[in-house]
């Protein structure tokens, strides 16, 4: 009975220990990890609808902005 009440401490310490270990690891590559990054102004391409960043978009002669060269063309020259 005793070596069975031993081999319980022993399991819950080991359990315990190894728990730790796994805590003490994800806090350490959460620190290394990059914040996450912010939020982008979207915008709506004016020949097609899609949605994109700005700072993907391209503008026209016009000042509307585009999601590709093709549609600011097909824009400009209709």
């Amino acid at each position: 009975m005793k070596y069975l009440i031993l081999i319980a401490v022993v399991l819950v310490v080991l359990w315990f220990l190894r728990n730790q270990r796994r805590d003490g690891r994800s806090e350490g590559t959460g620190a290394r990890r990059d914040p996450p990054a912010r939020p982008q102004d979207m915008v709506r391409c004016t020949v097609c609808g899609v949605h994109l960043p700005r700072t993907d978009a391209l503008p026209g002669p016009d000042g509307r902005l585009y999601c590709c060269a093709e549609h600011r063309s097909r824009a400009s020259g209709a």
